[in-house]
């Protein structure tokens, strides 16, 4: 008797989507993978199929558009809304993508899966409509459930509480039972990595003396990180500043040409799955919100000033960390984040209420329980 089959369809749209869905696929294969068939699936990319990576483009544009030009997210985030989740879903997919969608539908069916794992609406829409219906489950990383997220699903997870009390009201789509509250999916990676922010100094090859801070703009690397970089190597901060670049090979090639001058110094990094470490070394995090850029630094303790969100959802997050957790500050001029950091700098001791406050939520962190809710569905259907 064959195993049933669990495929994690993985969608480039952001970091935020894949990182969270690298630890549920960890967590459920580590728990269930004696007993079920996982799968790791690129799903746009992996069959060379010309309509699902153009669309799959099309997304990382959208992305990279909204961080260049909030004004393009606000407006897409307004329609979204105004428009609701049935329209706005079938819109995009079935009339602005309707050749991705055919071939996004035939590339379902041919998979056969028994249980269909997103953390994108556009995959689990796919898994929604294909003929032989999988089992769908979709984990939300966003503090609230957007619309095309609200899209019809078996079971949808979300890891906020304030987004669970909003998403339950629509009773028409949410239930007790295809609605669950998890905590945030972060990777187990999280957990070993030390908090000793001394230790970890010296294993980066870090001065394990000075006030130390990452930077970071999401996997591509756009945003306000430049120009803050620019404006603290101009400060004479005895300081050691970590810019994570992402993708953005032009910044990175760049900052690794600056000398540090005076006391600052500057660590830049190119794209890494392992900025964990960079992170827990840290006094202070700066770059913009998304689902795991603000989920991070809280993990680890560490304060974040958040410089930028690109959308409405991304502005949700932010209300989250700095209103309901109070973990960070919103800051969205360049030369009001330089203030704030050298007054940091000057009295580290105001960092203290935003770390006790991330250090309350600690405990609101790990796939284990997503893995297990996904399993006892399939268990449960199966019968």
């Amino acid at each position: 008797m064959n195993k049933p089959k669990v495929v994690f369809a993985y969608t480039e749209a952001g970091l935020g989507h894949i990182m969270p869905l690298n630890a549920i696929y960890d967590a459920f294969n580590k728990k269930y993978g004696d007993k079920v068939e996982c799968v790791k699936c690129n799903f746009y990319n992996e069959t060379n199929n010309k309509h699902l990576i153009k669309y799959e483009n099309f997304l990382i544009n959208k992305v990279k558009g909204f961080v260049k030009s909030n004004k393009i997210g606000a407006v897409t985030s307004f329609f979204m809304e105004l428009f609701g989740t049935t329209i706005s879903s079938h819109a995009t997919m079935k009339w602005i993508a309707y050749k991705s969608y055919k071939e996004a539908l035939k590339y379902v069916s041919d998979l056969k899966p028994d249980v269909f794992v997103s953390t994108h609406w556009a995959t689990n829409f796919y898994a929604e409509n294909v003929k032989d219906k999988p089992i769908t489950c979709m984990y939300v990383p966003d503090a609230y459930i957007n619309p095309m997220f609200s899209y019809k699903c078996d079971l949808t997870l979300c890891s906020m509480q304030c987004g669970y009390n909003k998403a339950i009201k629509k009773k028409k789509r949410f239930n007790k039972n295809n609605l669950k509250l998890v905590p945030f999916c972060i990777r187990e990676e999280a957990f070993s990595t030390p908090a000793d922010k001394t230790e970890l100094r010296r294993e980066l090859g870090l001065n394990e003396h000075k006030f130390t801070i990452t930077l970071a703009e999401g996997g591509y690397g756009i945003g306000k990180m430049e120009e803050i970089c620019d404006m603290l190597i101009n400060k004479d901060l005895d300081i050691t500043i970590i810019p994570i670049c992402g993708k953005n090979e032009r910044l990175y090639n760049k900052l690794k040409d600056v000398k540090s001058k005076g006391k600052l110094e500057i660590m830049p990094i190119s794209y890494t799955p392992h900025i964990f470490k960079y992170i827990s070394a840290s006094n202070l995090f700066v770059g913009k919100s998304g689902a795991s850029m603000s989920a991070e630094p809280c993990f680890f303790g560490v304060p974040q000033i958040i410089t930028e969100h690109a959308t409405k959802i991304e502005k949700d997050i932010a209300n989250y960390y700095v209103k309901e957790v109070k973990s960070a500050l919103d800051i969205l001029d360049s030369k009001k984040v330089i203030e704030k950091i050298e007054e940091f700098v000057k009295e580290p001791k105001q960092l203290e209420k935003y770390i006790e406050n991330a250090t309350k939520v600690h405990q609101n962190y790990g796939a284990e329980k997503t893995a297990d809710y996904i399993y006892n569905l399939l268990i449960n259907k199966g019968k």
